[in-house]
């Protein structure tokens, strides 16, 4: 192995790989908040991250045909289609939770997983329907808003929007906890996550922070499609399913039901992601590292479940009654 070449890669995988982990970090948020309230994993969240790409991507070749987009400021384009995003995903989970989560909230837990699976499939068909009948593809290439790098050094380059990727992932985590931690509606989703029957007894409406919790999440998902989208400028109905397995595996990483936990998870996720990558691709001479980065992430996740199922963040979950 060239020892020498990996090294002088390093400095910009690590650049790639958090640009990743946070992108992974905001998913992961709306897995374990759903979790943390109704110990329910909702594998729809996957898609609804790809639905929220569509949306975004499909507003801003539209502002594009319209002749708009060239004329308003990128930041304002992209404000534009993350609030859009963010409403239309986040009503989404709300209807996802009121028709196909509510009435099996008392079912068996294998029911209510075989109902988020088929919400899974149901959302990703419509997508490929949807995209098929306007423009006879399944795929989407969308216009790419902010197109400047910097180079750093000779062996680092960042690239304008991985920099705004990280700020505005940051800054969505960060709202999100002193919101969780600061507001009324913050505590009554924190009192709904301990005890549901005691909140409700506490005159709190579980239904009202269920569906809070719902859209929240969602929309974090949405708004984080668009950003995928402007990262890597190609979408496909797919994209929603392997990126939701590995941000539910980062959030099983750093502790499923805490915050703080699906941050790190994520964070740390992408980073060993891309640095298993670097490493394998000069280890066989080829591109091998890239095809098998998904097994070095999934490998992530058995190990977890194996030696520490309540993730690095520490706490046992106990069941609850």
């Amino acid at each position: 192995m060239d020892y020498g070449m990996f090294a002088s890669m390093l400095p910009q995988v690590l650049v790639d790989g958090l640009t990743l982990g946070f992108l992974y970090a905001v998913v992961a948020l709306g897995y374990t908040m759903v979790y943390g309230i109704l110990e329910l994993i909702n594998f729809a969240h996957g898609e609804i991250f790809m639905v929220g790409a569509f949306i975004g991507t499909e507003l801003l070749l539209l502002l594009q045909s319209a002749g708009i987009l060239g004329g308003i400021n990128p930041f304002v384009s992209l404000a534009i289609a993350l609030i859009t995003a963010i409403i239309l995903t986040g009503g989404l989970g709300v209807s996802i939770e009121r028709v196909a989560y509510r009435p099996l909230r008392n079912a068996p837990r294998l029911v209510v997983l075989i109902s988020a699976i088929g919400v899974s499939f149901l959302l990703q068909d419509l997508v490929r329907f949807t995209e098929g009948m306007a423009r006879n593809a399944f795929y989407l290439t969308g216009p790419t808003l902010f197109k400047k790098a910097y180079k750093i050094s000779s062996t680092i380059t960042i690239q304008e929007k991985s920099i705004i990727i990280m700020v505005l992932t940051i800054v969505m985590m960060i709202g999100l906890s002193l919101f969780v931690n600061k507001t009324k509606w913050g505590i009554a989703m924190r009192a709904v996550a301990q005890d549901q029957q005691t909140a409700s007894l506490m005159t709190i409406n579980v239904n009202r922070v269920i569906a809070l919790t719902f859209f929240i999440g969602s929309g974090l998902g949405g708004a984080t499609g668009v950003l995928y989208a402007q990262y890597y400028g190609t979408i496909d109905p797919y994209i929603g399913f392997l990126l939701g397995l590995k941000a539910f595996t980062a959030a099983v990483l750093g502790g499923i039901g805490n915050l703080k936990g699906a941050m790190f998870g994520g964070i740390l996720l992408g980073l060993f992601e891309s640095l298993s990558a670097a490493f394998m691709g000069p280890l066989t001479h080829g591109n091998f590292g890239a095809e098998y980065k998904d097994v070095f992430a999934f490998a992530i996740l058995i190990i977890v479940l194996l030696f520490k199922p309540e993730g690095l963040f520490g706490e046992a979950v106990k069941e609850k009654v």
